[in-house]
């Protein structure tokens, strides 16, 4: 079993990743700046947050993996994209790193153009949708050795459409998921499945890849 910390723990993905954790037996550890009333039984709950990554990293030593699930909004709008990186020099190179990135950097076809640069793609998301595509631009070009994974989930992701756990999804490597009606769904308890899944079975050392239904 392996030790696993979210930063960002309490939020929509972060949350889902926990739950999965520890339904699976993990030791789980939700990292958010203030400690959460509505906790899931069996995990384990203390603050820090992305702003601070050396007290972060001094928090989380004896972490097998580390997940990020901070979107770049509001008052972490352009800070991520640093954070990210600096996290990634900071952890041991025993700790894995995970990032949960948006949709907006997967392609729409093995040839591209990435979702961000199709027409339909809502302009208000596009500042967070391109700091996440520099946080795993900064990750490929790392020469470190230190291994990650980012996840791009579905276009249609989010607590507007919760859905439920099917403990089933499909990986896209770097092309969006659809299915047959063209829509790119995947509910947050099936992110948390295939986060887990890459945790316990890593498929995308130094890789990203894409989930949905």
């Amino acid at each position: 079993m392996a030790r696993i910390a979210v930063i960002g723990g309490t939020g929509y993905a972060g949350s889902h990743i926990v739950a999965e954790a520890v339904r699976r037996g993990h030791t789980a550890v939700s990292v958010a700046r203030s400690i959460s009333t509505d906790r899931i039984e069996g995990a384990t709950y203390m603050e820090g947050t992305l702003l601070d990554v050396p007290g972060l990293v001094a928090e989380l030593q004896g972490a097998d993996v580390v997940v990020v699930a901070v979107a770049p909004r509001g008052d972490m709008q352009g800070s991520v994209r640093p954070a990210v990186a600096e996290l990634a020099a900071l952890l041991p190179e025993t700790t894995r790193l995970g990032v949960i990135g948006g949709a907006g950097g997967s392609l729409v076809a093995p040839e591209g153009p990435r979702l961000i640069d199709t027409p339909g793609f809502t302009e208000e998301f596009k500042p967070e949708a391109f700091e996440m595509i520099g946080v795993l631009e900064d990750l490929q070009a790392s020469g470190s050795a230190h291994d990650w994974f980012f996840v791009h989930p579905a276009g249609g992701f989010g607590p507007w459409n919760e859905g439920e756990r099917t403990g089933e999804y499909r990986d896209g490597g770097d092309v969006l998921v659809t299915n047959e009606k063209g829509e790119s769904l995947i509910s947050g308890a099936d992110l948390g499945v295939a986060v887990i899944d890459e945790i316990e079975d890593p498929k995308h050392s130094r890789d990203r890849f894409t989930v949905g239904y």
